[in-house]
């Protein structure tokens, strides 16, 4: 999955393989070249795995109902003010 405004940073989540303790295998190739930054957030395994499990769902029943299916598409013609700065 990958978030994020239009010429913007993005965020990809996947998992990835722990080779050591500050080493991750990523599950598919990112368009990151070597030596660039990423920021990775990491799930602690000590904590109790049942609380993730009950908090997943809702994480992506929000993120659904933020980016709907049934919502409106707008056309440029729409916009009162375009924004000199996008992109697209």
């Amino acid at each position: 999955m990958s978030l994020g405004r239009k010429g913007g940073p993005q965020m990809i989540v996947m998992e990835a393989r722990v080779t050591d303790s500050t080493h991750l295998e990523l599950a598919q190739a990112i368009d990151t070249p070597p030596g660039g930054k990423v920021v990775v957030s990491v799930a602690d395994p000590t904590r109790d795995g049942k609380e993730l499990e009950e908090w997943a769902p809702l994480s992506i029943e929000g993120l659904a109902s933020a980016y709907a299916e049934s919502e409106p598409e707008y056309s440029a013609g729409m916009l009162k003010e375009p924004n000199p700065e996008y992109e697209g």
